[in-house]
């Protein structure tokens, strides 16, 4: 695999780990997933995570993904355009819809024991929560899978325009979120 293929499909492929935090905040509102509950006086996660919106975001995710297999198998890619062979190819798709939103909601809680407050900037952190999320989910199941995608030979690239465009890609749809006031923040 060529380096610009390996850049292109580095961000194709991470496209069902793209969708859920969009989808999220479109599917959001009810219940929050910490039920109000507090530790050590602050809250775990906030209001900003919901269960509707827990369950709207992964399942587009999955949905998103499970179009793109479906595409590709019928057209004739028997790998799933690099996702791997059926019935993993859902199992890496669940994983990366899933992981990015418990990533997620792992960098809401890391917010809150910091003390800062639900929409509170935090570089860096608002960006790849979801991102180190849905990777370590699927390296966890599909360690094999995540290496040859995006660590071994040329797939670096892969990696690394992931890691490039993540940051325009989250201040772009948070901007037009914000315009559909479906965000508070333009961040």
């Amino acid at each position: 695999m060529d380096i610009l293929t390996a850049a292109i499909m580095g961000l194709v492929l991470f496209i069902p780990a793209l969708v859920p935090n969009s989808a999220a905040a479109l599917f959001g509102g009810g219940t929050p997933v910490d039920f109000n509950r507090a530790w050590r006086g602050k809250r775990l996660l906030g209001d900003g995570k919901t269960w509707r919106g827990l369950f709207g975001g992964v399942g587009f995710g999955i949905l998103v993904g499970l179009l793109m297999l479906a595409i590709a198998y019928l057209v004739g890619s028997e790998d799933g355009f690099g996702y791997g062979q059926f019935p993993d190819s859902v199992g890496v798709v669940v994983c990366l819809a899933l992981g990015s939103l418990l990533g997620d909601m792992t960098g809401a809680f890391i917010k809150r024991r910091l003390g800062m407050a639900r929409g509170q900037k935090a570089p860096g952190l608002d960006q790849y929560d979801f991102v180190a999320g849905a990777f370590l989910l699927t390296l966890l199941a599909y360690p094999s899978w995540v290496m040859s995608t995006y660590v071994e030979g040329n797939a670096i690239a892969g990696l690394v325009t992931l890691l490039v465009f993540v940051p325009l890609l989250h201040r772009s749809v948070n901007i037009i979120g914000y315009k559909m006031g479906t965000k508070k923040e333009p961040w």
